[in-house]
C-alpha cells in the first residue's frame, strides 16, 4: 500500500506541473496575436455519428469537458473506491480528520462566495465553485518542497481532496442538472444494474465494464444529468481483486488505475486546462478584478479553504476526536490547509456548469477568480510550509 501511495503521489505531482504549464500556455496564447487561432482551435467542431440513431455534434472544448473529463471522473471513482475499501480511508478513525476537514473546506468557501454575491441571483448559481481542491496542482506544489513536508501531511491532503471530489460529485448530481429525460435516466439506471450484475458474477474483463459505462455516458448525456457522472458510477463497480486461479492478488481496479494515471495526468487534465484556462486580459480593469464574482471565488478559495480545513481540523484535534498527522506541527497543518485553496480543475468545471448559457462576462470573471485564488493559495501555502518545515528540521 505504501508503494502504491508513493506512485500515486509521484504521478499526481508531475501531473500538477503539466497542468500548470498547460494553463500558463493557454493564458499566454489567448493574450497574444494567436488568440484568434486559439479560439478557433477550442471551438473546432467534432461529430460522433452512429447511423441516424445517434448524432453528437459538439465543439472541442465541450468534447473535452463532457467525454474526456468522464475518464478523469472514472479515475477519481477508482481512487475513492480503493481508499474507502483498502486504503487510508478504510479505517474510520483515520478517515474522520480529512472527512471533517473536507466538509468544513466546502461549507465555508460556499458561504463566503454567497456573502459576496447574495444580491445577484445569476452569480449565486456559482456558490459551489470555490468548494473543491485540485489534487494535481496542490501535490505539484508539495513536490517542490520535497522531503521537508512529512508524508502524513501529503496523505492528509490527498484524503481531503478525495473527500472534496466526492462532495463535488454529489453537488454536480443534485444542483447542476438540466431538465431531466425520464426515459434516458431509466436507461442509465439499467446500465448501473448491469454493472452491478457483472460485479456480482465476478466478471474481470475491464473492457466489458467500459462498454456498459460508455452506453451509460450516452444515456446520461441525453438525460440532462451531467454525463461525467457515468465515469464515477462505472468505477464503483470495477472489482477490487481477481480471484481466478493463478491470478490471486491481481486487481482489475489497480491495473486500470495505474494504466489511466499517465493519460489523465499528462493528456486529459492538461488538455482541459488548455481549453478552459484561456482568458483575454485586454481591457480588464481593477474594478472588474474586484467585482463580487471573482472576488468571492478568490476569497472563497484562499480564505474559505484555510478557515474551513484548518478550523475544523483544529477543533476536532482539540476535542480529542482525532490526532494531528504524525510528524507535523500546527504551522505545517496550516500550510496544507492554505494549499487546499488551489481549486483549479474542479472549480472551472463546476463554474462552467453553473454559468452555462449566461453572458461571456461570467466566464471571464470565473477564470479570473479561480486563477487568482488558486495562485494566491499556492504561493502563500508553499511559503508557510517552507518556513515551518525549515523550523521543524
Amino acid at each position: 500500500m505504501q508503494k502504491a501511495l508513493r506512485n500515486f503521489l509521484a504521478g499526481e505531482s508531475a501531473g500538477g506541473i503539466a497542468l500548470g504549464l498547460a494553463a500558463l500556455l493557454a493564458l499566454i496564447i489567448s493574450n497574444s496575436p494567436w488568440a484568434g487561432a486559439y479560439e478557433a482551435f477550442i471551438h473546432a467542431p467534432g461529430e460522433l455519428r452512429l447511423g441516424s440513431a445517434l448524432v453528437l455534434a459538439k465543439p472541442l472544448v465541450v468534447w473535452v469537458n463532457d467525454l474526456w473529463m468522464a475518464v478523469f471522473f472514472f479515475l477519481v471513482g477508482l481512487e475513492i473506491k480503493r481508499e474507502l475499501m483498502a486504503g487510508e480511508l478504510s479505517n474510520r478513525a483515520q478517515a474522520m480528520l480529512p472527512a471533517v476537514a473536507a466538509v468544513g473546506g466546502m461549507l465555508v468557501p460556499a458561504l463566503i462566495y454567497a456573502a459576496f454575491n447574495h444580491a445577484n441571483a445569476q452569480a449565486l448559481r456559482g456558490w459551489a465553485i470555490p468548494s473543491a481542491t485540485d489534487i494535481a496542482f496542490s501535490l505539484g506544489v508539495l513536490m517542490l518542497l520535497g522531503s521537508r513536508v512529512p508524508v502524513s501531511l501529503k496523505v492528509f491532503l490527498t484524503a481531503v481532496a478525495i473527500f472534496d471530489d466526492l462532495g463535488a460529485i454529489v453537488v454536480i448530481a443534485v444542483f447542476y442538472t438540466e431538465q431531466l429525460s425520464l426515459t434516458m435516466l431509466v436507461g442509465a439506471f439499467a446500465c448501473m444494474a448491469i454493472l452491478g450484475l457483472l460485479n456480482k458474477m465476478r466478471v474481470m474483463r475491464s473492457d466489458v465494464y467500459a462498454a456498459v459505462g460508455l452506453l451509460m455516458w450516452v444515456l446520461l448525456l441525453k438525460s440532462g444529468v451531467h454525463a461525467t457522472l457515468a465515469g464515477v458510477a462505472t468505477a464503483l463497480f470495477i472489482p477490487m481483486q481477481d480471484t481466478r486461479r493463478g491470478r490471486e492478488g491481481e486487481s482489475p481496479l489497480t491495473k486500470l488505475e495505474q494504466g489511466l494515471h499517465p493519460w489523465v495526468a499528462f493528456l486529459i487534465l492538461p488538455m482541459f486546462a488548455f481549453t478552459n484556462a484561456g482568458v483575454s486580459l485586454a481591457g480588464i480593469t481593477p474594478e472588474q478584478l474586484l467585482a463580487p464574482l471573482p472576488l468571492g471565488i478568490a476569497m472563497g478559495l484562499f480564505l474559505g479553504k484555510t478557515v474551513g480545513v484548518f478550523g475544523s481540523s483544529w477543533l476536532l484535534i482539540r476535542m480529542g476526536w482525532a490526532k494531528r498527522p504524525s510528524g507535523a506541527d500546527w504551522g505545517q497543518l496550516l500550510g496544507i490547509s492554505v494549499l487546499c485553496g488551489i481549486g483549479f480543475t474542479m472549480s472551472l468545471f463546476i463554474g462552467g456548469l453553473a454559468f452555462d448559457g449566461l453572458p461571456a462576462s461570467f466566464e471571464t470573471e470565473l477564470k479570473l477568480g479561480v486563477i487568482g485564488g488558486s495562485l494566491i493559495s499556492g504561493v502563500i501555502g508553499a511559503l508557510i510550509l517552507a518556513r515551518t518545515s525549515r523550523k521543524s528540521s
